[in-house]
């Protein structure tokens, strides 16, 4: 028995995925009938979801000419970036005030990962625990209105990251930026914790100020 098209939220979270994953690209247009037949979806799914990802900052709709992948520049990561920077910062500040010692001993063992990735210069996994680790520590905040708002503004500048992730020596510079942000959460040291963590964002922004546009 057929299932029927996919809801509006599924179609969302897969025309999401697409752009994030660079199947398209920033300034593409995103021609509803294409986007129908690429995700097997009525043109009133399509719609709706453009409207969704419109609102996340991801696509924008113009005028009499249909939708397109929103492109950020660079000012404008920099800037999210000083965002984040606060609203991590206190997401590392609740983390350490809630950690269990389940939790501050997963924190480890990814920060462990991290530095074993950076040792055999893998930058593909180094990245992957970078998110796993940043999501960990909201997870352990449990603060779900920044959470909200932390993940929103990621996925707006996944490609300034994804660059950045790249840069010769970046890694190894970031690296123990996130130990020390580790060891102030599990030693529970909310201030500790928010301050090591507002300094790593500072380095990225600073960083990112400094990629070629």
């Amino acid at each position: 028995m057929s299932s029927g098209p996919p809801s509006a939220e599924t179609l969302t979270d897969r025309v999401r995925a697409a752009i994030l994953g660079g199947d398209f690209v920033p300034n593409q247009r995103l021609v509803e009938a294409d986007v129908c037949e690429q995700f097997g979806a009525p043109r009133a799914a399509v719609r709706e979801t453009f409207k969704e990802l419109a609102g996340e900052g991801l696509v924008e709709i113009l005028r009499n000419k249909g939708a397109r992948v929103r492109a950020i520049s660079k000012a404008e990561a920099v800037e999210i970036t000083e965002v984040r920077m606060v609203l991590e910062g206190l997401s590392a500040a609740k983390a350490a005030e809630r950690v269990t010692p389940e939790q501050a001993e997963r924190l480890r063992e990814i920060v462990a990962g991290m530095r074993a990735a950076v040792e055999r210069n893998d930058l593909d996994r180094y990245s992957e625990l970078n998110a796993a680790l940043h999501a960990e520590v909201r997870r352990i905040a449990g603060h779900r209105t920044s959470a909200a708002i932390i993940e929103r503004l990621g996925a707006q500048v996944v490609r300034h990251k994804f660059r950045l992730a790249r840069q010769p020596g970046r890694a190894a510079v970031s690296l123990p930026q996130h130990e020390l942000i580790v060891a102030a959460i599990v030693a529970r040291d909310p201030e500790a914790a928010q301050t090591a963590m507002q300094q790593h964002l500072r380095s990225v922004a600073k960083a990112l100020e400094s990629t070629p546009d």
